[in-house]
């Protein structure tokens, strides 16, 4: 990837948050294209991606490693069934179902691993761009304001938690480069 001279810039991206964001919108982002234009428009040379682990998507995973991010895996949880009964002992620990053929909503919870991230990399980069529209990412936003360290938050769409209108400067929306960024499908057309 191409960088033009400037601050070093890494990007700490809630991959859930920007996939479900712009799908909702009813586009697929392709992730080389993003990985492409995060170098070129915010000269970011690392780009973390943030994302529950689900063993079947072991090969997307390898995709966005070899599209250029560093892929940061969170373990992930049923969220139709409490915690402490997610698991059976007699089957060694495997979650218990009905149903094992049905697909089960899970969860990662990326946010504490994104916020950690960013502050044990704050030393080795001059700006960071937030990927996501959650106001659970205000204080770190905040703070690397503070710091003169906020290069952008990246909304997937134009909603975005009232938490960052007081970051409105910092703030562009992803939907915006729809053109640059989607994904097209050549072997359907």
């Amino acid at each position: 990837m191409k960088l033009h001279r400037g601050p070093v810039s890494y990007a700490f991206i809630d991959s859930q948050n920007l996939n479900l964001g712009v799908q909702k919108y009813g586009w697929k982002m392709d992730w080389r294209k993003f990985r492409q234009f995060l170098a070129s428009r915010y000269n970011v040379t690392q780009a973390y991606m943030f994302i529950g682990y689900v063993p079947e998507f072991e090969p997307l995973y390898d995709q966005m490693h070899e599209a250029g991010y560093m892929v940061v895996l969170k373990p992930t949880f049923d969220v139709t069934r409490p915690q402490e009964d997610n698991s059976n002992k007699e089957t060694g620990g495997e979650p218990r179902s009905e149903n094992s053929e049905e697909k089960k909503p899970v969860k990662g919870n990326i946010d504490a691993d994104l916020v950690l991230w960013a502050m044990k990399e704050i030393n080795n980069y001059d700006k960071a761009v937030i990927v996501s529209d959650d106001g659970d990412f205000y204080s770190l936003a905040e703070y690397l304001a503070s710091k003169r360290k906020l290069l952008k938050l990246l909304t997937p769409t134009q909603h975005y938690s009232n938490l960052y209108n007081a970051f409105e400067p910092y703030i562009e929306q992803v939907w915006r480069f729809k053109n640059e960024l989607a994904y097209y499908d050549h072997k359907r057309h």
